[in-house]
């Protein structure tokens, strides 16, 4: 009997043990969960509305036959773009975390918000604004984007993912437009315009921004309970 008791004990004071920490890496994946729903609904709406910008300028032309949403863009255009952006955002905190390198500067919604802006604004500058070529476009946005990178990030993980995901982009662009899924007017770079990497690294910055404030609003929300606990 003094045994069965001490073992029943013994159970349960490991199932205490226990609990709190499965219980912590529930809400952890659940969080993770919350927040790729977040950064894809964000993809896509950043997917629709600047398509929207390229379409009215001609920049991007889809076959008639693919044409099914209202902002002239094929079907698959938002998913993808929600699962790169949910991709990316969820990397780059993780990134920052491996390497020690934590993101400090400017750590507020408002300046995530910011950074939308001139990214939208970058996007607006290239379908929008007449340049003398795509020479001095392409130099242009590279410079915009460069200081988008200095302004609202200045890590050196945030500038390294984000030539590397411009590139591999920019291969996937050359890649579909090579097979016929869509096409730009007056391509200038194997198939493709040569600003549009510019445009990719932009968006990378921007979309790691917001991963990394919804990381940290989460890691404050957390902090919070165990104090309160």
């Amino acid at each position: 009997d003094d045994d069965s008791t001490e073992f029943n004990d013994e159970l349960g004071g490991a199932l205490m043990r226990r609990g709190p920490y499965i219980s912590m890496i529930t809400n952890r994946t659940m969080n993770v969960l919350i927040r790729a729903a977040m950064l894809f609904m964000v993809g896509v709406f950043l997917a629709l509305v600047l398509n929207l910008l390229q379409v009215q300028r001609n920049v991007t032309l889809f076959p008639p036959d693919v044409i099914s949403s209202i902002f002239s863009s094929a079907w698959w255009v938002p998913p993808c773009c929600g699962t790169a952006a949910a991709l990316i955002g969820l990397l780059y905190p993780c990134m920052d975390r491996r390497l020690g390198e934590p993101h400090k500067l400017k750590r507020e919604w408002s300046n995530v918000m910011r950074c939308v802006a001139v990214f939208v604004g970058i996007n607006h500058a290239s379908a929008k604004v007449d340049f003398a070529n795509n020479v001095q476009l392409s130099l242009t946005l590279a410079a915009l984007s460069v200081g988008l990178w200095w302004t609202f990030d200045r890590s050196r993980s945030g500038f390294g993912l984000g030539v590397v995901i411009a590139i591999l982009a920019t291969l996937a662009t050359q890649l579909l437009v090579y097979n016929g899924v869509f096409q730009y007017t007056s391509p200038d770079f194997l198939y493709i315009r040569s600003w549009l990497p510019c445009i990719f690294f932009a968006g990378v910055i921007t979309v790691g921004n917001i991963g990394r404030q919804l990381a940290l609003y989460e890691y404050k929300v957390s902090q919070e309970k165990t104090h309160q606990d």
